[in-house]
């Protein structure tokens, strides 16, 4: 439904307001990177733009920090509807490394409805790009397969012995 929405929406182009809510500034360079001319996301009509009030989207970066808090709620009813809410990196899906202090308030998706998630700290530009291409609508959906695999340690042969094999059993389950 969300993608129906965001294709008859934003047929020809989206306007995008960054907001920093307490970010180290790792997820905001691979935001501004993809605004550079080797990603040049503007061939996709994808702009960002200075004011709330002429955005489609919102890219949030960081952990929702209690002073931030109600700055977000203010740049967040400033966006016309309809509107998208993407939460950029670890720190605005679900608080990162600090999710759990006394002044981060957590994830973006408890201070406001997130629609769209890109994880990664930070992710990389190509995520980015894709996550804003799929909500519109540009691209199709792809997911890699996963396959459970044994992992190798780096253990002597020598001292593999058999009160190993029956402390770690769960590894032959996985093989």
């Amino acid at each position: 439904m969300l993608k129906n929405l965001c294709k008859r929406m934003f047929k020809k182009s989206i306007w995008v307001y960054h907001c920093n809510t307490g970010a180290c500034n790792g997820c905001d360079i691979e935001i501004l990177n993809i605004l550079t001319p080797f990603y040049d996301v503007e061939r996709f009509g994808i702009k960002l733009v200075a004011s709330p009030r002429h955005a489609d989207a919102m890219l949030i970066s960081g952990a929702v920090t209690r002073p931030t808090l109600p700055l977000v709620k203010r740049a967040y009813e400033a966006i016309p509807n309809p509107k998208l809410v993407f939460a950029i990196g670890s720190c605005a899906t679900g608080g990162g490394a600090w999710f759990d202090t006394y002044n981060v308030t957590g994830g973006v998706d408890k201070v406001l409805g997130v629609n769209y998630y890109i994880p990664g700290c930070p992710p990389r530009p190509e995520a980015i790009l894709y996550g804003v291409a799929l909500a519109l609508g540009l691209v199709d959906k792809q997911a890699a397969p996963v396959e459970l695999k044994q992992m190798e340690f780096p253990i002597d042969m020598y001292e593999r012995n058999e009160a190993w094999d029956k402390r770690n059993v769960i590894y032959e389950l996985l093989k």
